[in-house]
């Protein structure tokens, strides 16, 4: 006879995690956060013309 019982199911795949998650972490904001203060303290003192 047919056994109608369900085949197991395999383990679900780990989370992965992506760019937003890399981007969330402090140090790396922390860093681009210097960094366009830089761009931005340039440009500015680029418009000005001291």
């Amino acid at each position: 006879m047919n056994d109608h019982t369900p085949a197991p199911r395999p383990p679900a795949p780990a989370e992965t995690r992506g760019c937003l998650f890399a981007l969330s972490q402090p140090p790396l904001m922390l860093f681009l956060a210097v960094v366009g203060m830089l761009l931005f303290g340039t440009s500015v003192y680029d418009l000005i013309g001291w």
